[in-house]
């Protein structure tokens, strides 16, 4: 008799194949809440492209958000007080490449836990721990990591800022990018110049737009300022002609100062130049300028044309 109950519950049970095991599931209990059932193939194929599908969105959600950064810097649209600082540029791209990794990470475990029945809470925590030992193995990954989010929220430098970076070697250039790892340069030379984010130990940035050099030409005694300013104004526009990738913007003629004492008058000439080409302005301005006010004072030198730099502030009063 005992024979023949277990045998007619066997008959009514179904056995416990592992399809019905890998149905019960993350996605399997999300699909049964909507009242669909489903094989694991289907399953996978939805998993797989949930991923597609939400990578695609944060990767709009991007090209998006760099839409508006262009708009905004041509002044055509009503975000323009958020999206036009640089800062905005580097931050989006790290929250996008960290959302990315996320999205592919968690779909991973659920792949796995449909076709190894792996427990998806228990690959969620021996991820954790394997993350915890790489960063132990991987200190210098790490250091950049924070040294990143430390340049960025700091407000130490953002793409677009012509800076000098010390650290194991010394480099000046335009702030192209900020990722994780490395900080992107373009120097004089238009090379792109990759610095690790941890060996950055000072940033010394300029002024927007250039350094700030300025030629002081003092114009011979008794001579008719008339004659002289153009002959300066045509050789400053000349410079900035010649050497465009160097000289950043039209030179500005200044008013005519009195010099002190007595002696005559000068002119201002401010000139915007790329860090680290001083000698441009000293030597070639000068002697360009030199050569030519000889004609009105064979003993005019170079000790009448000084250069000076200095920054001015960015703040009203």
């Amino acid at each position: 008799m005992t024979n023949q109950l277990s045998a007619a519950a066997a008959q009514t049970s179904p056995p416990a194949t592992a399809t019905n095991l890998w149905h019960d599931t993350a996605v399997g209990h999300l699909l049964r809440s909507f009242g669909h059932d489903s094989s694991t193939g289907t399953r996978l194929l939805l998993i797989i492209g949930l991923a597609i599908f939400t990578h695609l969105a944060v990767t709009a959600v991007r090209r998006v958000s760099e839409w508006l950064i262009y708009k905004s810097h041509e002044k055509k649209n009503p975000l323009g007080f958020v999206t036009e600082q640089p800062k905005f540029i580097t931050v989006t791209r790290l929250v996008v490449s960290g959302v990315t990794f996320v999205i592919y990470f968690f779909a991973l475990g659920l792949i796995l836990q449909e076709l190894c029945d792996i427990n998806l809470t228990a690959y969620l925590a021996s991820a954790s721990i394997i993350g915890l030992a790489i960063s132990f193995g991987s200190q210098g990954l790490v250091q950049d990591i924070v040294s990143c989010l430390t340049l960025i929220f700091c407000d130490t430098m953002d793409v677009g800022d012509l800076v000098e970076i010390a650290g194991t070697t010394n480099v000046s250039g335009r702030v192209e990018k900020i990722g994780l790892r490395f900080t992107k340069l373009v120097n004089f030379y238009h090379q792109q110049v990759l610095i690790p984010n941890r060996t950055i130990a000072n940033v010394s940035r300029f002024p927007p737009g250039g350094v700030d050099a300025y030629g002081d030409v003092q114009f011979p005694a008794g001579v008719d300022t008339e004659k002289v300013f153009p002959i300066v104004e045509g050789i400053a526009k000349g410079m900035q002609e010649q050497f465009g990738a160097i000289i950043l913007s039209d030179p500005e003629m200044e008013k005519l100062e009195p010099a002190a004492g007595g002696t005559g008058s000068f002119l201002r000439v401010h000139f915007k130049i790329w860090p680290g080409q001083w000698s441009l302005i000293e030597t070639t301005f000068r002697m360009r300028v030199v050569s030519a006010l000889k004609t009105f004072d064979p003993n005019y030198a170079e000790w009448q044309v000084p250069v000076t730099y200095r920054a001015q502030s960015i703040f009203k009063r």
